[in-house]
């Protein structure tokens, strides 16, 4: 796999969470009361044990606390990192209840995790051999989850990439203020490291290799795609230069340039995650007015109000209730954008109609869903685009398993580990039934 550029936008931004020295780590360690039935745990999709791993901390321990979160979560390293543990595991702790501030646990997961890398600590080896084979479909973190889990288990795994790496959203969608490319690549070494996965990289399924193909080489198949496209609106004015897709422009941001000269406001379109992470990365850029423009209240958006409250602190403005018409420009390029207010129901409001000005505008209104790549196959179901999946990941075609965001729609990367993890022991279960 190649590295990522030296000169890439995303070395702009600084930690939005610092990590820990040793002292803070023990500090903070010995502030958690280590719970019966502890509710961060339950907050956890990956079921890390939160207060075990925690007092190994307190107790100078820091490759046991390590060992504790990787047996759980083999890409503890970024969910430390990216996870919003302040609507999880933080958001649970009990000190909430008590108006104390609560336990920093994604810093102190960050700190264990940081230390195994940099000690080059190493807990997992491939099982032995069952003689059983598996594809993976797509190279993201659900994928990486069960393929590491897989051979733990001792089946022999393919990972098929249509790009030239793997890490999916991991690499090119994370917010670089949370974390870099840089750290998702040796992610992705360290899960490599069980060893016996096997790679195909610049391979699309089905169009390189179809599915009766698949069928025929592997023992059971793993669809962990993820998302497509950024969704852009069917407006005027949506070629112009000047305009973007938000996951496609983070991905610039992350892994090259973002050419923003020129560029004094930007105006992006869309209330969710993607959406506030595409405008602090925008003004954290020096873009001098940001606009998030949202069809619904404040009160109603699907972003987190603890990422919301950051960008509001750092600049970024916001138009509520309102859709975009048509994007303006001249000479090819974006001048401004026509909106349409709308009302609490998000029905238009006749005669009230408003234009701003920018040099930017990008599409924040989700990625489109992968599902009909499987479409075709008899007993595979997929509803609004998203494959459906019962318990643990399985379809309805024998020996086919999701999980993921083709699957959930787009969630949280500790999401997909846990969904990848479920699968990985369905998939052996499975295979396990057949050879008896």
């Amino acid at each position: 796999m190649k590295g990522v550029a030296e000169d890439r936008s995303e070395a702009e931004f600084g930690d939005l969470k610092p990590a820990y020295s040793r002292t803070q780590a023990l500090v903070e360690a010995n502030r958690c009361l280590y719970c019966f039935d502890p509710p961060c745990v339950r907050a956890c999709p990956t079921s890390i044990d939160i207060p075990q791993f925690i007092r190994r901390i307190a107790e100078d321990n820091v490759e046991g606390a390590a060992r504790s979160i990787f047996e759980k979560n083999i890409l503890g390293m970024s969910c430390a990192r990216v996870c919003p543990v302040e609507v999880l595991c933080v958001g649970k702790c009990v000190f909430n209840e008590a108006e104390v501030v609560p336990i920093e646990i994604g810093r102190l997961q960050r700190f264990a995790t940081d230390r195994a890398y940099e000690e080059e600590w190493r807990f997992f080896e491939a099982g032995e051999d069952t003689g059983l084979k598996v594809a993976l479909i797509g190279g993201g973190p659900a994928s990486l989850a069960a393929a590491h889990e897989l051979r733990r288990l001792g089946h022999a795994v393919d990972l098929f990439e249509k790009s030239n790496r793997l890490g999916g959203l991991n690499r090119s969608g994370i917010a670089p203020y949370k974390m870099k490319s840089g750290r998702a690549e040796e992610e992705v070494e360290w899960v490599l490291s069980v060893g016996g996965i096997g790679l195909r990289l610049e391979t699309s399924i089905p169009e390189d290799i179809s599915w009766t193909e698949i069928e025929k080489r592997y023992d059971a198949v793993f669809l962990g795609m993820g998302l497509g496209p950024d969704t852009i609106l069917p407006i005027e004015g949506r070629n112009l230069k000047g305009v973007y897709g938000a996951v496609a422009l983070i991905e610039r941001i992350k892994l090259g340039s973002a050419d923003l000269d020129g560029v004094r406001t930007a105006i992006v379109l869309g209330g969710g995650n993607t959406a506030i992470d595409m405008a602090r990365e925008l003004r954290g850029l020096g873009v001098e007015e940001v606009i998030m423009a949202y069809r619904g209240r404040r009160e109603v958006m699907s972003g987190y109000a603890h990422e919301w409250s950051r960008a509001v602190k750092e600049g970024v403005i916001a138009q509520w209730s309102c859709q975009p018409l048509e994007i303006l420009g001249s000479d090819g390029r974006v001048e401004a954008v026509r909106f349409q207010r709308l009302d609490a129901q998000k029905s238009p409001i006749p005669g009230e109609e408003f234009t701003l000005s920018a040099n930017l505008v990008a599409f924040a209104l989700g990625q489109q869903k992968l599902g009909n790549l499987v479409a075709g196959l008899d007993g595979i179901e997929v509803v609004g685009g998203r494959i459906v999946v019962g318990q643990s990941g399985a379809t309805g075609r024998p020996g086919f398993f999701a999980g993921g965001d083709c699957a959930n729609g787009g969630k949280e990367v500790v999401n997909a580990v846990a969904e990848g993890k479920a699968a990985a022991l369905a998939i052996h279960e499975y295979l396990e039934s057949r050879s008896d």
